[in-house]
């Protein structure tokens, strides 16, 4: 079901870059990174240990790509997000993420020179504008007004770092999903551990607080173990380039988790927005 897929993927992509604004200043970004995928790590290892019995051979085999896995798609993109949490606003977080479908594309097509139909690239720029259009709150003088910074910088080192973890995945090997996470949650882990022992001798450690605890829990369970199975079978069901737009859904979610916990009063933009996005990837997804 990759449209479930998808809209799973794109809820907790949601709660992730909200979190990482809420408790920056409180939680150390390096350290927030670290303990995420060392706890999702031991959260999914019970379930993975069969299939990593069978498949280690075979990963062992594909180190080179395995690596590269646990490079652009743990260890960078949400270490960089953090970093660009303690600097920038959400609104530029989530308008700087929706251009990760577009930077799939070229990523596909530098690395495996994949094609898109117009039909596709059509999808993408409707879905595209009905993700600003949602951001923007339907006003353009918002994206007029948007002021970008140095963590601007890092936050668009990491959407390209992720756009190529998305092309890589066909060269995934052939393991079981619960294999894969849990071996690019381990080396990604291993590759932060010499950061976070460095931010943390330089007087950054993780607190030992509620808050602390509270979002490494989140961002272990759903923004990386689920979200991280959901969108991988996402990407193998229906493509980098498609399962990519899951991106633009992260303002839909974040739309109508104002509606319903926060009283927002619906308007015209909304509807329009969701329509829009709705439409750009169901033609999208014809077109692939």
């Amino acid at each position: 079901m990759p449209w479930l897929l998808m809209m799973a993927t794109a809820l907790f992509w949601a709660g992730n870059a909200i979190l990482g604004r809420a408790v920056a200043g409180q939680v150390p970004p390096i350290g927030l990174a670290f303990w995420r995928w060392v706890v999702g790590a031991a959260i999914i290892l019970p379930f993975a240990w069969p299939h990593l019995q069978a498949d280690l051979r075979s990963m062992l085999r594909a180190w080179k790509p395995m690596l590269a896995f646990s490079v652009f798609g743990i260890a960078v993109f949400n270490t960089t997000l953090y970093i660009a949490a303690q600097s920038t606003t959400a609104l530029n977080i989530v308008m700087l993420q929706s251009t990760m479908p577009v930077l799939i594309v070229a990523a596909s097509f530098l690395l495996f020179r994949e094609r898109v139909s117009v039909r596709q690239a059509l999808g993408i720029a409707i879905s595209l504008a009905g993700a600003v259009t949602l951001v923007s709150r339907g006003n353009p003088a918002v994206l007029a007004g948007l002021d970008l910074n140095r963590g601007d910088v890092w936050m668009l080192a990491g959407i390209v770092s992720y756009a190529v973890y998305t092309a890589l995945l066909r060269r995934r090997p052939m393991v079981h999903g619960l294999s894969f996470v849990a071996g690019t949650f381990l080396t990604g882990a291993a590759m932060l551990l010499p950061l976070y022992l460095a931010e943390t001798l330089s007087g950054r450690p993780v607190p030992l607080t509620p808050v602390a605890a509270g979002a490494i829990l989140y961002v272990a369970l759903f923004a990386s173990v689920l979200a991280y199975l959901c969108y991988n079978r996402a990407v193998a069901l229906l493509g980098a380039n498609t399962a990519g737009l899951a991106v633009h859904l992260v303002p839909v979610f974040g739309t109508i988790l104002a509606v319903l916990l926060l009283g927002e009063v619906p308007r015209a933009f909304h509807a329009a927005g969701i329509l829009l996005i709705g439409g750009g990837i169901w033609l999208a997804r014809r077109g692939g």
